[in-house]
């Protein structure tokens, strides 16, 4: 094991559970609701689902989008600025430094929003590479963010060890050759993960040289 290659959205900082919860708000306030299944189909991946548009094929009243997405867009980042890490992550982070473990980050998000909350969490600088959306042309469950990142940090993928919270992030993993640890949040708890190395409940119960040693 050369290098440990993390998730964000999710994993790092729980914005999935956050955005969950404001969407169901919003869709309350228009007298409907977004079931979590069908919202399970957009964690991790980027499906083109259009929250005003399903509110829609609900209720059969048109909503006005641009206020809509502004509105959802503002309680979002009121709740993410209350946000801190999750358990046990920056301990990883800093245990993996410790014995010199390549450390990488492989988003489908952009990279303006996951280097903005990697900055804001002050875990920035732990990272030698970092891939997201920009750099490919398919996000996850396609491999190419894990092998670029991969190569990026000059090794091979059976060397690589990845931490994901949702079934298309190791889907992705898997496809890619590496080995996938699960660390699910509130909205992924219940999906689907296919075959993995390891499902842990937060960073914070497992040390992560036990988890290693473990593998």
């Amino acid at each position: 094991m050369k290098a440990l290659i993390f998730d964000f959205d999710g994993l790092i900082m729980d914005t999935e559970t956050r955005q969950y919860e404001v969407l169901q708000e919003l869709f309350a306030e228009h007298g409907s609701e977004l079931p979590l299944h069908v919202w399970q189909q957009e964690i991790g991946t980027s499906t083109g689902f259009s929250p005003v548009d399903y509110l829609f094929s609900q209720t059969g009243r048109s909503v006005e989008a641009e206020a809509f997405n502004q509105q959802l867009e503002q309680r979002f980042l009121e709740r993410l600025a209350q946000e801190s890490a999750r358990p046990g992550v920056k301990s990883y982070l800093t245990e993996a430094k410790k014995q010199g473990l390549l450390l990488g980050l492989a988003s489908s998000s952009s990279y303006e929003w996951v280097s903005t909350h990697l900055r804001n969490l002050r875990l920035m600088d732990y990272f030698s590479c970092i891939r997201t959306s920009n750099d490919v042309d398919h996000v996850k469950p396609d491999p190419a963010l894990y092998e670029q990142t991969a190569a990026c940090l000059g090794v091979r993928p059976e060397e690589c060890l990845v931490f994901e919270d949702s079934a298309n992030g190791a889907l992705a993993a898997a496809r890619a050759g590496m080995r996938c640890v699960i660390v699910p949040n509130q909205v992924t708890a219940d999906l689907e993960f296919g075959k993995v190395e390891r499902r842990i409940v937060s960073m914070e119960e497992v040390p992560l040289a036990s988890l290693l040693k473990d593998l």
